[in-house]
């Protein structure tokens, strides 16, 4: 592993906890109390708006990764300029492994954010160059492009973060995203996923981070709000779809 905990220096948290970020749980909570990473496996799993991007945004940034997806963001033309506000305060204790990399030679690094807001763009603009991947992915669906992106970008040991993967994967690419992850920690790696797939959270040897009104709370992938919410809809769907069809 290369990172054991994302926390906020007590000198660097706010004054006032009414300013955004701040007012999301999520975020509150990681600054009084940190978040520990016990597993190379690590899923942020809440709803829209529950903080957990903000949360893997930020810790990207504490491993020197750029918000917008990395070195892929800037080639494709998506730099971000500065880090976000929690990344500006946010700090990561890194394990003699990870301290060794970030304090090594550029090449050397091996790290990468991929959010679905970028890759699209990623797969329009950077099949082909040197570096990424040789496929052209911007003949593909947006599903087989983002595999093509994790089956080229997410090999060696080193620090992943992402955001949402599943955004453009049906069910059976989920299903190989999750076997990708998973023999990608085996080998080293350390990745840390935000993610509202029941399908990526129940990957084998992950720890689950629930991110919700509650802040962040450790929970056993059978006990999530978001797989109860499924097998109850799936079970029977006009429990929930009769509130919508009055």
């Amino acid at each position: 592993m290369f990172v054991r905990r994302a926390y906020v220096p007590e000198g660097l948290r706010p004054g006032d906890y009414r300013r955004w970020p701040y007012t999301v749980p999520a975020v509150a909570d990681l600054v009084e109390n940190g978040l520990r990473f016990h597993r190379p496996l690590t899923f942020l799993v809440g709803d829209n708006g529950s903080g957990k991007s903000t949360l893997v945004e930020a810790i990207a940034e504490g491993f020197k990764i750029d918000a917008r997806g990395g070195r892929a963001a800037r080639k494709a033309g998506s730099p971000n300029p500065g880090k976000t506000t929690l990344g500006e305060v946010l700090r990561l204790d890194t394990t003699a492994e990870g301290a060794r990399m970030l304090a090594g030679p550029r090449q050397g690094k091996k790290g990468f954010f991929l959010r679905a807001e970028t890759a699209f763009s990623m797969t329009e603009n950077l099949g082909g160059v040197p570096g990424y991947w040789t496929e052209n992915t911007a003949e593909m669906s947006h599903g087989e492009g983002y595999l093509t992106i994790f089956r080229t970008m997410f090999q060696d040991p080193g620090f992943y973060v992402m955001d949402e993967p599943e955004s453009a994967l049906s069910f059976t690419a989920c299903l190989q995203l999750v076997s990708l992850m998973r023999d990608l920690a085996r080998s080293g790696a350390q990745i840390v996923c935000a993610t509202h797939s029941p399908i990526l959270a129940s990957t084998p040897g992950a720890d689950i981070i629930e991110v919700g009104e509650h802040g962040l709370r450790p929970v056993k992938w059978d006990e999530l709000e978001l797989v109860d919410h499924w097998r109850r809809y799936l079970n029977n769907p006009s429990a929930y779809l009769r509130h919508l069809t009055v």
